[in-house]
């Protein structure tokens, strides 16, 4: 039978009721690392959207590996305590099957930096500024901290504090783990090019320069053996010289290979000389390419129709879609494609009597 957005999937060891995710999106809300009561009521929106699959926002793996001040993590026994918090209040409310996944990550050379409505850009000398680091010393853009390449021994370090993260996420109840290999944060700097210009064993090759995250994905499966593991992976830089399609899709096969059971397939980030399209669905063929070569792929970019959606998986060239402002702009938005769609889909009870002005559909779909 042909799969369709409401169509159960297993993956790894987990079962998901539908083909919907929330996509890991930041907040810039946290207290040093520590979820808050903005994240408290986010987190329990997020669960009772109805998505089978919720990843909550990138969380840095260290303090400097912050986006911003205000950037969630789990690196410390006070970040733990409210991420515990914060998921057990969600899950007392998530609709039935809806499994939660942490987003682990660091920014790397994107780290320092203003949140979002306060200008985003590089922190100042006034404004508490850290000192950034990468694969190589160089900034990405003008006027950006020029990182401080990582020696050999720091890398070892920092793949320790991935692994400490991961025993916290385990321990704070989170059914899968998602690694941030993506948009241009510390991950993405090793495997692309156009940031790393490494001549050890950490840079030249592509080889080489998937050293870091497969070293991190092996070393969490012996630290959380049965944990799901999966990835958001930047396909292709959308800049000359930088990862093509065919380099992402080797990457996303090297991660199935060591273990991982998804790939979000998303992409750029990591030059501010990117040519990225723009448009409903722009990054699903990057998805189709992962899935074409054997991997689970989850397809995310700017999905808003529910038909559209439903579409992408009828026709095989994703596993899953997940939508990230979709959400935040209509958190009932899988209640509306249900309806649309002609699906029965589950409603919190306290809301339930809203399913009455919900849009009938044209035809009920199989």
């Amino acid at each position: 039978m042909t799969a369709n957005l409401f169509s159960p999937i297993r993956i790894g060891d987990l079962d998901f009721p539908n083909r919907i995710a929330v996509a890991p999106m930041c907040q810039y809300s946290a207290d040093d690392g520590s979820a808050t009561d903005w994240h408290l009521q986010h987190w329990m929106m997020l669960a009772m959207t109805g998505a089978g699959m919720v990843t909550v926002e990138m969380t840095d793996v260290e303090r400097r590996g912050r986006i911003s001040h205000g950037c969630h993590g789990l690196y410390s026994d006070d970040n733990e305590a409210a991420a515990k918090r914060t998921l057990d209040a969600a899950r007392r409310v998530a609709a039935p099957g809806t499994q939660f996944g942490v987003q682990l990550a660091h920014a790397g050379r994107k780290a320092s930096c203003r949140r979002p409505w306060e200008g985003a850009g590089p922190l100042q000398a006034d404004e508490d500024p850290w000192q950034t680091v990468s694969a190589s010393a160089i900034p990405y853009a003008e006027g950006w901290h020029t990182p401080h390449a990582l020696e050999p021994a720091e890398i070892e370090a920092l793949v320790d504090k991935w692994v400490a993260s991961a025993e916290r996420a385990k321990r704070v109840g989170f059914d899968f783990i998602e690694l941030h290999s993506a948009h241009g944060y510390l991950l993405h700097q090793f495997l692309s090019p156009l940031s790393n210009h490494r001549a050890d064993e950490w840079g030249g090759s592509l080889e080489n320069r998937m050293r870091l995250p497969l070293t991190i994905i092996a070393r969490l499966r012996e630290a959380v053996p049965g944990m799901m593991l999966g990835a958001r992976l930047s396909v292709t830089d959308w800049v000359d010289g930088g990862l093509t399609i065919e380099d992402g899709v080797a990457i996303a096969t090297a991660y199935r290979d060591a273990g991982l059971a998804y790939v979000c397939c998303s992409s750029g980030g990591n030059s501010p000389l990117q040519k990225l399209p723009s448009g409903p669905g722009y990054q699903v063929h990057l998805a189709e390419a992962v899935r074409r070569a054997g991997g689970l792929a989850r397809a995310v970019g700017l999905i808003q129709d529910p038909r559209q959606a439903d579409a992408i998986v009828r026709s095989g060239r994703a596993d899953l879609v997940a939508l990230g402002r979709g959400f935040l702009a209509d958190p009932r938005w899988v209640w509306r494609a249900g309806a649309e769609l002609g699906h029965e889909v589950w409603r919190v009870p306290q809301y339930r009597r809203a399913g009455e002005i919900l849009p009938k559909p044209a035809s009920a779909a199989a």
